[in-house]
């Protein structure tokens, strides 16, 4: 059962991921009067846009929408976490346990996915919304903060979120 309930943590904080941070991408589009479509490519979606209706500026900021987004969303669920762990931790009811993964799952996710990958993995991938980020602010300086933001919040999840989190799956065993 223990695995099943990763298996369905771990896809449930893909899901959620890709709802914040593309849908935050397709708001602006939308905001925007730029959507063109979805694509869907073997690793997620993308929200398409008309490029040429944005100013260089808009589009930085249509890229930078989705990092802000998963990074504020991760942020709330920092503060919940000692709430939702109590809540989900003092009842051995049997979908609680699902929904503390899931919970566990996603907020590895929002804190880590967005900094690694715009520290690191866009050079590997094309540059995705770094792409636009640079038109705001120096490569460099993006590389800086998003590190910086990564180191924070593996720090978030080490010492506040990792306690909590397995104290409430310990009471739920």
């Amino acid at each position: 059962m223990k695995r099943i309930r990763q298996y369905i943590g771990i896809l449930a904080a893909l899901i959620a991921y890709y709802i914040i941070h593309e849908g935050a991408h397709l708001f602006y589009a939308l905001t925007h009067g730029v959507f063109k479509h979805l694509n869907i490519l073997a690793f997620g979606i993308q929200i398409d846009i008309f490029r040429d209706k944005l100013s260089d500026t808009q589009l930085g900021w249509f890229c930078l929408v989705g990092p802000i987004a998963t990074y504020v969303t991760a942020q709330i669920m920092v503060l919940l976490s000692k709430r939702l762990c109590s809540a989900m931790g003092s009842t051995s009811k049997r979908p609680l346990p699902v929904l503390l993964a899931c919970c566990w799952y996603t907020s590895i996710i929002l804190l880590l996915l967005d900094p690694l990958y715009l520290t690191i993995l866009y050079r590997f991938v094309g540059g995705g919304d770094m792409n636009g980020i640079r038109l705001l602010i120096p490569e460099t300086i993006a590389c800086i903060i998003f590190g910086f933001l990564f180191l924070l919040n593996i720090l978030e999840l080490w010492k506040i979120l990792l306690p909590r989190y397995k104290k409430a799956f310990n009471t739920n065993h």
